[in-house]
């Protein structure tokens, strides 16, 4: 067994402070050579392959639900509303149009108010696309047993 020590002194402002450190290495060797501080190799081969195997189970249990959450939006759909309800957007849980929905009100109003009001419920729309997947993707982390705020990556 090994001590290592070592002494030193750093500057810190107008004070001078001082500071040693000890590590301690190896262990108890036995007449078999092994120390008995430490698991055999076979042993630690033997853990990373577990712990492979957890990951890739994990891998793949995460993937499967993905592709489950993002079949359940494909398939809803969101009702965008300008100011008025004059004109309507649908679109798909991954944001493609699905169609639009404009009121005789809205025609008269002209070109230029009326592509106002499109873009207007177009926008409606893709928030609350955006807003439905944020949450059933962080439904998904919590149920995967992951910390809230780290799903933030699956977004």
């Amino acid at each position: 067994m090994k001590i290592l020590s070592r002494c030193g002194c750093q500057k810190v402002g107008n004070d001078q402070r001082c500071f040693r450190l000890y590590a301690l290495f190896g262990g108890k060797k036995d007449n078999s050579g092994k120390s008995d501080d430490a698991p055999s190799k076979a042993g630690i081969l033997g853990n990373m392959q577990n712990l492979y195997e957890t990951v890739k189970k994990a891998q793949m249990v995460v993937q499967v639900e993905a592709v489950r959450v993002q079949k359940e939006l494909a398939a809803a759909e969101f009702d965008g509303y300008c100011e008025g309800e004059l004109v309507k957007v649908t679109l798909s849980g991954n944001q493609q149009p699905v169609r639009t929905e404009i009121t005789e009100a809205a025609m008269e109003l002209g070109p230029e108010k009326l592509s106002l009001l499109i873009t207007e419920a177009y926008k409606d729309a893709h928030q609350k696309s955006v807003q439905a997947m944020k949450e059933r993707m962080n439904d998904l982390a919590q149920s995967l047993g992951m910390p809230p705020g780290l799903s933030e990556g699956l977004k």
